[in-house]
């Protein structure tokens, strides 16, 4: 038996089944679900930090989908959000790395 312990997609316990094994589940009430979307998006970052995998930024996607579902925030709201923070400070586009910032009187 191998335990996970973790949220996974919805079609997972049926692939499971397929497999001739037992996956043994429950459903997360709006609170753990939230905190449990919270810690996939983490794994999911990690994992595509070391493979640079393209389903990897599909898996922190389709978290981020969950994530905004589970906060009632429309995709378009969301999209507003991200264009009014490009408009303020910009993309990633030009590739600027920061090394440092010297205050004044350094």
């Amino acid at each position: 038996m191998k335990v996970y312990n973790k949220l996974v997609r919805d079609k997972i316990p049926e692939i499971i089944t397929k497999d001739n094994k037992k996956a043994i589940t429950k459903i997360l009430n709006d609170e753990d679900y939230l905190t449990q979307l919270n810690r996939k998006i983490q794994e999911e970052v990690k994992e595509y930090s070391e493979s640079n995998n393209i389903e990897e930024l599909a898996d922190i996607v389709e978290v981020i989908y969950g994530i905004l579902e589970a906060k009632d925030i429309s995709l378009e709201e969301f999209e507003n959000v991200r264009k009014s923070k490009v408009q303020k400070r910009g993309a990633f586009k030009e590739k600027i790395f920061l090394e440092k910032v010297i205050e004044d009187g350094e």
